[in-house]
């Protein structure tokens, strides 16, 4: 089958976050005097939003009695350590921008859906993926459901003007397959991102690439 746009994750496929990540996760720690994580600890947190990251670096959970306005102040100081560091240290994976332009060459619409504060996503793409154009950037907002649940990720494929059959989904974790399956996308594990490749296949991924360049040859897109 031929598909008519593609979507992809950030964190882990388009980008390497993983050090502006720990460095803002442990400046936070540091502020509210905690101990701080190693780079695996913050990998394996991270994907589910920044509320789920904090709720793991925090070990919240439903057998944990902790303080909910405790989470929040940590939720709000690592926002603005994400403000100031997003862009530090943050750079396309390796052969990651050659894709994207040859899609955007193609005429193929591309998108991001992306468990990534909004505004990050959209400083990274303006700033770190230049020149490459997105007719749809879609990041985590408080008000609106995370992925795996695939109310953004469709919203992102109505901005494409495709239909979800028609849209070839890529992420690095089980979360970016899940939310494929569950919006009706091709659902694409790459493997150079933050989970190992037993993940992405559990998980229900059709396609595995292991490198940016075999997209392409991956997923046969309509032109």
């Amino acid at each position: 089958m031929q598909y008519r746009a593609a979507i992809f994750d950030m964190d882990g496929t388009l980008v390497d976050t993983l050090s502006y990540l720990v460095e803002s996760v442990n400046e936070m720690l540091k502020h509210f005097n905690l101990p701080t994580k190693t780079s695996e600890e913050v990998r394996l947190a991270v994907g589910n939003g920044a509320m789920k990251l904090m709720e793991r670096i925090l070990l919240f959970g439903e057998d944990k009695a902790q303080d909910r306005e405790f989470l929040m102040q940590a939720l709000n100081y690592y926002d603005a350590c994400c403000q100031r560091n997003a862009i530090e240290g943050t750079k396309p994976y390796d052969g990651i921008i050659d894709v994207l332009a040859e899609l955007n060459a193609k005429k193929i619409p591309l998108g991001i859906c992306t468990n990534k504060q909004h505004f990050a996503a959209v400083e990274i793409a303006e700033k770190i993926l230049t020149p490459i154009k997105f007719d749809a950037i879609q990041g985590d907002e408080r008000d609106k459901p995370k992925k795996p649940d695939p109310t953004t990720a469709l919203a992102v494929a109505k901005k494409l003007n495709v239909k979800p059959q028609e849209v070839a989904y890529f992420g690095d974790t089980y979360v970016d397959v899940e939310t494929a399956i569950n919006a009706g996308f091709l659902p694409v594990g790459v493997t150079w991102g933050f989970r190992p490749e037993s993940e992405l296949v559990d998980a229900g991924a059709k396609i595995i690439v292991h490198h940016p360049k075999e997209i392409l040859n991956a997923v046969e897109f309509a032109v």
